[in-house]
């Protein structure tokens, strides 16, 4: 994922961004000034200066976003790469040394790899909610619900709901008082899908064991 393509055109490894940073920080190159002026803000900024620091953000974060944006293709993922990059450049101020590249090269670095984790990330958390709904659609939570109903008047499952937790009940409640989704159940609560649904699922369980459902 070093080098892909994207409506942009190619993405630069991290070696490409670095060679075309270093080139400009030469003597005599167009971008040497300019090079030499953000390792001095960045020096500054490992002293605690926070003008210093802002001044280095507003003359680089057009191009880190850039980069972000183009290795994760989403605006909201490259916006939070961005502030994990200017954080951990904050921190890391005091240890960067110039020799080593120059600090847009380092802040482009930063970027690719935080920008190929959160890409990562991402990607390991729909796997999760899909094997999670995958195993829901084995067993129906509304074949549960469906048992309940049966063998108990409304009175009594509504007695019944008393002994779930708060989150359980609620999110009962949502689903089969008011014929919520369980997509809509997630957005009432403002929790992930999976959470919903785990609620739901463990509120039924519940209800059927205070219930005497099954038994």
């Amino acid at each position: 994922m070093t080098e892909r393509d994207s409506g942009d055109g190619p993405v630069p490894a991290p070696g490409a961004v670095a060679d075309t940073a270093e080139e400009s920080a030469r003597p005599g190159a167009p971008g040497g000034a300019e090079a030499a002026e953000l390792a001095r803000l960045l020096r500054r900024s490992g002293t605690g200066d926070e003008a210093a620091f802002a001044a280095l953000y507003d003359r680089t974060a057009r191009t880190v976003y850039g980069l972000a944006v183009r290795v994760t293709r989403a605006p909201e993922l490259a916006a939070e790469v961005v502030q994990e990059v200017y954080l951990m450049a904050w921190q890391q101020a005091a240890r960067f040394d110039p020799e080593r590249g120059t600090v847009l090269a380092w802040l482009c670095t930063l970027a690719h790899r935080r920008s190929v984790d959160r890409i990562r990330q991402v990607q390991r958390e729909r796997d999760r909610e899909h094997h999670y709904e995958s195993r829901q659609g084995r067993v129906p939570a509304d074949e549960t619900w469906q048992g309940v109903e049966q063998a108990m008047e409304t009175q009594e499952v509504r007695a019944g709901l008393a002994a779930l937790t708060p989150v359980q009940r609620e999110a009962v409640s949502l689903a089969y008082y008011e014929g919520c989704t369980h997509r809509e159940v997630a957005a009432r609560l403002e929790v992930p899908l999976g959470t919903a649904k785990a609620r739901i699922r463990d509120g039924l369980t519940s209800l059927r064991t205070a219930l005497g459902v099954g038994r």
